[in-house]
């Protein structure tokens, strides 16, 4: 399996040689470019063809949402994760309605920044934990309006969880990934991802992250 190609953008280089370093130690990842603004990111992207962007927010020349969108538009199949020190609610919105896959605050841990990485390869969407409740918080808002698509999820027949995917489906309400969970209920990490995925299954979701919106929607957890 080939390595997962990896574009930095910040406009820090202190910022960009930490997430580098941090990558450096993962397997399967490999940093193939840095950017340090927004339009620089947008060229390299089309040059290089990354697999996954790390993408900045405020930055000179062009900013990391509308670079964002570009990227999204010219290549679909590259995934782009929002890393910033921002989590005011118009960027978080604007920042996934321009299509990031991924939104993540930089006082994190470096392993959730190889996790998030991994994690958009494999389809999943990856959101800090305070920004999941903007997000999901909007979705029930969104939901309690009887929208179309509300209805729709209300409509769904879904298989019973049992009560250590509840105990599972919780947590990921948190926001938290599966090593975090996998400490929290003392299960291995492998066992975790085989709940997620039985309850993606059930509540026939696309991700984790449509999971809970849908749990939510249903009643089967509360925010």
């Amino acid at each position: 399996m080939e390595d997962i190609r990896v574009l930095l953008v910040d406009d820090q280089e202190i910022v960009r040689q930490g997430i580098a370093t941090i990558l450096r130690y993962a397997p399967g990842i490999e940093v193939v470019g840095q950017a340090e603004n927004g339009r620089q990111a947008v060229d390299l992207a089309f040059s290089l063809t990354p697999d996954v962007v790390l993408m900045d927010v405020k930055m000179p020349v062009l900013g990391g949402i509308p670079a964002t969108r570009e990227i999204i538009e010219q290549l679909p199949e590259t995934r782009v994760v929002i890393l910033t020190t921002y989590d005011t609610d118009d960027l978080v919105f604007e920042g996934i309605k321009a299509g990031a896959q991924g939104y993540l605050l930089k006082d994190v841990r470096g392993e959730t920044i190889v996790e998030a990485v991994r994690g958009v390869m494999a389809g999943e969407s990856q959101l800090d934990p305070k920004v999941a409740r903007k997000v999901l918080g909007e979705f029930q808002r969104l939901a309690g309006k009887g929208t179309r698509s509300a209805n729709t999820d209300a409509d769904l027949v879904v298989e019973p969880l049992t009560p250590r995917e509840e105990d599972v489906l919780r947590l990921l309400v948190d926001g938290l990934a599966n090593r975090e969970i996998a400490e929290r209920l003392f299960l291995s990490e492998g066992t975790v991802k085989n709940y997620v995925s039985a309850i993606i299954g059930k509540l026939q979701a696309n991700d984790r992250t449509q999971a809970v919106v849908r749990a939510l929607r249903r009643g089967l957890v509360d925010l």
